[in-house]
């Protein structure tokens, strides 16, 4: 096929891609494109989707779909690791937001009026660090496997005397909204709109309800790094495969992205609002949609939250959390950071030409 041909047929498939069997596989990246991507990154050709789910297993915030178009960009292939954020920080002589004590000012800002304030040994650097109980306990209240724990951040990942030896190549966490923006204006990069994250993880595959299509997760094959075993109490995971795992452990997606589904929740740029998908389904088509312009979740109603996708090592397939859907949405406050919480980066085409360049002169 030559490459009108291949346009042609690329595009009978973007329009049909609801019906039409031409779509059931994932087109390949523009060969143009395979040749001048940013190293690290993937070319991912954009097109139009439809967003969102009406799936029985789909939640509300997930409900109604819509029919969104995103341009063509690029996006990082694993998430943002250790390695690559330690170098972030050497030349900039960056601090995360764990690493700085909070306010009491920006603590009773996310809390309703009147709610007493924390005690002051409290207000220290510290971040959330996954706490396994010692059996099993009401899924209904996470705080009981979630520990306040001063000295948690992205170098020691559960606590002080912790470290990132040896886990170079696994994920960052402990990253808040405000850490994951400083580190793209470095990289020259951005986050995610969560449009175009939804858009990358189907990999063309529109039907798919899972980053590696439709069957049910396998813990004799797993194409993820979810729980295993009884949560939040009992593993039943190899060692090393407790919490994250190095990026690239399990097969990518049709796009050649990997850990879309489960190791951290990964940032999106967009405000996280239950009633947006709702708003965004009065119109015809959405067109590069950049989210909400406020935040809402009813639950914590004073917390200004960005979306998070994709899921985390402490998801469960059905019995807690199943955020490894591609479809599945969640939200945190914009300070928030947790020993499951990372992410992920993507250029537009401008930024991609100029990293290009940048490369070409660091050669």
């Amino acid at each position: 096929m030559n490459s009108k041909s291949f346009v042609f047929m690329f595009l009978i498939c973007t329009t049909q891609a609801f019906s039409s069997p031409c779509c059931s596989k994932t087109p390949d990246r523009f060969k143009t494109e395979k040749a001048n991507t940013p190293s690290g990154m993937v070319w991912i050709p954009g097109g139009e989707f439809i967003m969102g789910s009406d799936k029985e297993n789909a939640k509300a915030d997930e409900k109604p779909t819509h029919r969104v178009k995103v341009d063509a960009f690029w996006m990082d292939e694993t998430p943002v690791t250790n390695r690559q954020f330690k170098k972030f920080v050497d030349a900039t002589g960056y601090v995360t937001t764990a690493e700085k004590a909070p306010t009491l000012g920006e603590i009773m800002s996310q809390v309703p009026p009147g709610t007493p304030p924390p005690a002051p040994e409290l207000l220290v650097a510290a971040s959330l660090v996954f706490k396994p109980t010692d059996g099993p306990v009401p899924l209904n209240n996470h705080n009981v496997w979630w520990e306040w724990k001063p000295g948690a951040n992205w170098k020691h990942p559960t606590g002080p005397e912790s470290s990132i030896e040896g886990k170079e190549d696994h994920p960052v966490v402990h990253i808040s909204w405000f850490d994951a923006n400083a580190y793209a204006k470095w990289a020259g990069k951005r986050l995610p709109t969560e449009a175009e994250w939804e858009f990358a993880a189907y990999g063309g595959n529109y039907d798919s309800i899972y980053v590696w299509g439709n069957n049910e997760f396998s813990a004799k094959k797993p194409q993820a790094n979810i729980w295993q075993g009884e949560f939040p109490y009992k593993s039943t995971k190899p060692n090393g495969y407790i919490g994250t795992t190095a990026v690239k452990t399990f097969k990518p997606n049709a796009y050649r992205l990997y850990d879309l589904a489960g190791n951290v929740w990964e940032w999106c740029s967009d405000f996280y609002n239950v009633s947006y998908y709702g708003e965004e389904a009065t119109k015809e088509l959405s067109l590069n949609p950049t989210g909400p312009t406020t935040s809402f979740d009813p639950v914590e109603p004073y917390a200004k939250k960005r979306v998070r996708r994709g899921g985390s090592y402490l998801c469960n397939n059905a019995i807690f959390c199943t955020g490894y859907r591609v479809t599945a949405r969640g939200g945190s406050a914009e300070d928030s950071s947790a020993s499951h919480l990372g992410f992920r980066l993507v250029a537009d085409i401008e930024m991609g030409k100029k990293m290009l360049e940048k490369e070409k002169k660091a050669k």
